[in-house]
């Protein structure tokens, strides 16, 4: 018979395995030094190795504008997560949700593939009252909304914008795109509408990795019967957001579509603050295409690719000396910031959990 598996040491040891200072030490390292690296090629191959910082960025109107805007980006992305929640029946207080955003940035900006992030918020969660498998029905109906946007626009936009035209990028890539599109979001759909299929697999997979002797017989059971229980209950859980009030599933998909929105026009802001002339439409559809790009990374939050493919798509629309600094500007505003007040959040957060227990 096998024994009961208790949900809060589970989680909590995951938790610890992944929060581990060593490992986030070693994933921040990397970080830095694939960052370091993809801004150098921006500054080697597509600046022709020109820099200079412009104080119009630092004007009080700017800055006052960028503001504004970063106050919507934090505000949209808490607030798809809370209806999110509020459709499958669970209400958290905002200053909650306010702290989760941050951790989150924080998380999914130095582990790989964006998992760690993803993890994260399960366990804030489950600490907070959110049965575990709706806290992570809710961060995956989360993260798949946004990713409906993105791929399905970035097939008009690679084929529709004329900064795409001619491009060797769409002809050679194209096909390979449209693979990537059509198996994403066919997982996603599988995810949310099919669950029982992939236990088979899944099932299959323990089971090679336990002839490897890659797991040990007792973990094979655990995670067997775990992954069974919690494919069943996202299940049922993505039933339930579906049935739930219309009106807070209407507002999970509008603040997606608000926060993406957000998060696209930082680039335009800051280009218009250095009196270029640009296209909004343009400027948010190089993002979309982008921010898709970026979904494939392997590395710590995108680090060296985001920013080497930033400097590619908007070469053309920037001088050479401000090419880098642009770069710089936008990953500071969109990320740097957040994992920043993310990392001190976390640490005040450890500290209040070890002055309670």
């Amino acid at each position: 018979m096998t024994a009961p598996v208790n949900d809060d040491y589970d989680v909590e040891e995951e938790y610890r395995s992944n929060a581990s200072g060593k490992r986030l030490g070693i994933f921040a390292l990397i970080f830095v030094l694939m960052t370091a690296a993809g801004l150098y090629a921006v500054y080697d191959q597509f600046a022709d190795r020109n820099f200079s910082f412009d104080a119009s960025l630092l004007a009080p109107e700017n800055i006052a504008a960028v503001l504004a805007l970063l106050l919507v980006y934090y505000a949209a992305d808490g607030l798809r997560l809370h209806f999110t929640l509020r459709a499958l029946g669970h209400r958290l207080p905002l200053p909650l949700m306010a702290r989760l955003v941050f951790i989150n940035l924080f998380f999914s900006n130095v582990t790989p593939m964006a998992t760690g992030g993803g993890f994260a918020q399960i366990w804030y969660l489950h600490r907070h009252g959110v049965p575990l498998g709706r806290a992570t029905a809710a961060t995956t109906i989360r993260t798949v909304l946004a990713v409906m946007f993105i791929f399905s626009l970035t097939p008009v936009f690679l084929l529709t914008l004329d900064a795409f035209k001619g491009e060797s990028l769409v002809g050679d890539l194209g096909p390979v795109l449209a693979v990537l599109i059509m198996l994403y979001l066919g997982f996603f759909l599988v995810v949310l509408f099919r669950t029982h299929w992939l236990i088979g697999p899944l099932s299959s997979l323990l089971a090679f990795l336990r002839r490897m002797h890659l797991i040990s017989s007792a973990r094979h059971r655990r995670w067997q019967f775990k992954a069974k229980r919690e494919m069943l209950r996202f299940s049922v859980s993505f039933g339930d957001y579906l049935s739930g009030p219309k009106q807070y599933v209407a507002l999970s998909v509008l603040f997606t579509g608000l926060f993406l929105l957000s998060l696209f026009s930082f680039p335009a802001l800051l280009i218009w603050a250095l009196d270029y002339e640009v296209d909004y439409l343009i400027s948010v559809g190089l993002m979309v295409v982008t921010t898709f790009v970026m979904y494939f990374s392997p590395t710590p939050g995108a680090s060296g690719i985001s920013e080497g493919v930033f400097g590619s798509f908007f070469k053309d629309t920037l001088t050479a000396d401000h090419l880098l600094l642009v770069t710089v500007a936008w990953r500071f505003i969109t990320i740097y910031l957040g994992m920043i007040i993310g990392l001190v959040t976390l640490q005040r957060e450890l500290l209040a959990q070890r002055k309670a227990s």
